[in-house]
């Protein structure tokens, strides 16, 4: 591993563990990219530019005479707008002047062991210096004095390569950018499929995969948030990789706001990919001596196909990206009143239901949305987090140490972006939301967004969130987020600053974020926003799991959390066994799926405990007696996908540790069907040269026979819809 500069040829290799990314600083300071894909072990320019004189690609000034040289056909690392590339450009910027032409050259670089952090925002990190090593390289606009710092980082144990950009104003007049993406490959092919995730509210990160052709294919969210209709995460495959086989590139933005992922196909078939803040609706003004840091971008390359690639972002996020007391720490069993009770409780009820969840083995139990104000229903408090005493007359810490003293830890939901409009304080601030002077401000929800781009809005969230986790014996938080933005403007920033409001509430946000969980590192937080509404690398920075969708539906969730898995570890899903019919669609599915769904991720109930049937009382704690024995495998292990529901009736994956001696299956089938055939499951993931026992019997299987033959699915697996098995085996 490493990052290796030869001066003489102007050539930088960089080397992560199994994959080379390779820039050229080309005539006149230049930067074009080379080479990403497998690690070679030298660079000596086997593939090399072929230039030629293309019709209507122009040629850069100093090139007047050679018409061979045109940036419209050459492979750039940061390219820019208006001298001779037409492609889509990396960052575009206005002058005082109203013209948006810049001319990036190579000034200097600087390599250097380990990471820096990136100031404001979430990005990935090294605990030691050999972990990682970085590339700074410095882009020089000298007419107007602007400076582009390209950083690149490679990970010592991980296909990984990460990328930001710093936009430094280092001129004598302002300057407006008005696009930075954080990072750019330039691919001299197009012979890829495109991939992502896109879905909507109760229906999260659906795989898409089609044919990249010519013209733009792009994902974004201009919501306010990375969303549930598209995670900022796209992939370019080859047309016959598979889960196990085949190149893979992955990208994915470490940032909850507005974003754009996009991949540019153009005349010669050479395929440009972006991704970074999305453009629509942003600018920032960069006086003299001022910077903007660009958020992060994991690149992740894989020779070994997709379930390779979510093997890397999985160990690099949980040992990289998430941080704090729970990084490495199993995840407790919860239950969460809302399904249960939805805002009609009393101290009576949740302590009912809590002393049915210990009887069962649950560790946690979460008061979720109704505890504060007049909080009846969703039209008013929001904002006023204060103890609702007609329901707690005995308040909220009586409450939670109660349920401490019945052995179990108590959880609470938030939602600090928020306010109502019948609120003591939106009464008290009106212009402390997002608004438009003149305009009337859209509800959803019935409620409004607090503007995170004030720091004494900021500061007044983390003092009253604070205030309430200060006071109480709280050992969980589960933050929620149930809208998007609309009017977005901010009554402090003058009117040439109020496209930057989206992107200061992002700072806001992490600002936030960073003070309350450093001030309470012992607290278990939990990312939500109306479900998977916000499930991206910068939440999971701060928070180490997130509530992976509203739809706790066994079958719907077989998608969700299949689709969720491309990209981020199992301990940062969870994932609830509900009541049936179930609430969102109405489906009735059996104890059992629906526990085996949930088990594969962070386990918790969301429904009223004290209902259940005495066969059911049974099958949970049975449930979360086995989760205990597993959990540790489930949250840490390694996680490889069998069979995928978007390709048919069956679902199936497996967890296994990194030394392949403990292996467990869950195979799903959603619909019975006429003459249905006997199937077999072929494991991967095991070690084909050990022995299996199968858990609880004398039976013994050899790893090859598993991965080459396969494991027969029951045949009472064919029989009645909605059905689910489980296989725990261990070596011998």
């Amino acid at each position: 591993m490493g990052i290796l500069f030869d001066s003489n040829r102007k050539i930088f290799h960089l080397q992560a563990r199994n994959t080379s990314y390779v820039m050229e600083i080309a005539r006149d300071g230049y930067l074009l990219h080379l080479y990403w894909g497998r690690k070679v072990k030298e660079y000596r320019h086997s593939n090399f530019l072929q230039l030629m004189d293309r019709g209507f690609s122009g040629n850069p000034y100093q090139h007047k005479e050679d018409r061979t040289f045109s940036l419209d056909t050459l492979p750039l690392e940061y390219p820019q707008y208006g001298n001779s590339d037409f492609r889509k450009p990396s960052y575009q910027i206005q002058l005082e002047n109203g013209s948006t032409i810049t001319d990036l050259r190579y000034q200097s670089h600087l390599i250097y062991k380990g990471k820096k952090p990136l100031e404001g925002l979430p990005a990935t990190f090294v605990e030691k210096e050999e972990e990682a090593e970085t590339l700074e390289i410095t882009m020089v606009d000298e007419l107007i004095g602007l400076q582009v710092v390209l950083s690149y980082s490679v990970f010592e144990h991980f296909n990984v390569i990460t990328r930001s950009v710093k936009i430094i104003n280092d001129g004598e007049q302002s300057l407006k950018l008005l696009n930075v993406q954080s990072l750019c490959v330039d691919f001299r092919e197009a012979d890829f499929d495109f991939l992502h995730l896109h879905g909507a509210h109760v229906r999260e990160r659906h795989i898409e995969r089609q044919p990249l052709r010519h013209g733009i294919q792009s994902i974004e969210s201009s919501r306010g948030s990375s969303s549930h209709q598209h995670n900022p995460f796209i992939a370019l495959l080859r047309k016959e990789t598979t889960e196990d086989k085949g190149e893979v590139y992955g990208f994915n933005f470490v940032y909850s706001g507005n974003f754009l992922a996009q991949a540019e196909v153009d005349q010669f078939s050479c395929t440009r990919v972006t991704m970074g803040i999305n453009p629509f609706d942003f600018s920032w003004k960069l006086e003299p001596g001022e910077a903007f840091q660009a958020p992060e971008a994991v690149m992740v390359y894989s020779s070994e196909g997709l379930g390779s690639m979510s093997r890397t972002f999985h160990d690099l996020y949980q040992t990289h990206l998430i941080r704090g007391e729970y990084r490495d720490k199993e995840r407790p069993i919860l239950v969460n009143n809302w399904e249960a009770t939805y805002f009609d409780f009393t101290a009576k009820r949740i302590l009912e239901i809590a002393e049915a969840g210990k009887e069962l083995g649950i560790e946690l139990f979460v008061l979720d949305d109704g505890w504060f104000g007049k909080r009846d229903n969703d039209k008013t408090s929001l904002g006023d987090w204060f103890v609702n005493n007609r329901k707690l007359p005995n308040g909220l810490n009586k409450l939670a140490s109660d349920v401490e003293a019945k052995g179990m830890k108590f959880g609470l939901w938030f939602e600090p972006e928020m306010v109502s409009v019948d609120s003591d304080l939106y009464r008290e601030h009106p212009d402390w939301c997002l608004h438009v002077p003149g305009r009337q401000s859209s509800e959803s929800r019935n409620q409004l967004v607090l503007d995170l781009s004030r720091e004494d809005v900021c500061k007044e969230i983390t003092k009253r969130v604070s205030d309430i986790l200060g006071n109480m014996p709280i050992s969980y938080v589960k933050w929620d987020m149930n809208r998007n933005m609309t009017e977005i403007g901010s009554a402090l920033l003058p009117p040439d600053r109020q496209r930057e409001t989206a992107h200061r509430y992002m700072l806001g946000l992490y600002k936030i974020l960073e003070e309350i969980t450093a001030s309470f590192p012992h607290v278990l937080f939990e990312s939500c926003s109306g479900g998977g509404g916000r499930f991206d690398p910068g939440m999971l920075h701060y928070m180490p799991q997130t509530w992976t969708s509203d739809n706790t539906d066994a079958v719907s969730r077989l998608k969700i959390q299949y689709g969720t898995s491309l990209v981020y570890p199992v301990s940062s899903i969870g994932a609830h066994v509900s009541a049936v019919p179930n609430h969102q669609v109405q489906r009735t599915t059996s104890i059992s799926m629906r526990g085996d769904v949930a088990m594969s991720g962070n386990l918790g109930y969301e429904l009223d405990l004290t209902r259940l049937s005495e066969e059911d009382k049974i099958a949970v704690k049975n449930q979360v007696s086995y989760y205990k024995e597993i959990r540790s495998l489930i949250q840490f292990g390694e996680f490889y996908r069998l069979k995928s529901p978007f390709e048919g009736n069956e679902t199936a994956w497996l967890f296994t540790n990194k030394e392949k001696t403990e292996v467990i299956v869950y195979y799903f089938k959603v619909l019975a069907e006429p003459a249905a055939s006997a199937s077999v499951l072929k494991l991967r993931g095991i070690d084909v040269n050990k022995e299996y026992q199968v858990n609880g019997t004398d039976t013994v299987y050899g790893g090859d026979e598993l991965a080459f033959a396969g494991l027969s699915i029951p045949i009472e697996m064919i029989q009645g819809d909605f059905q689910s098995f489980c296989w725990h085996l261990k070596a011998l």
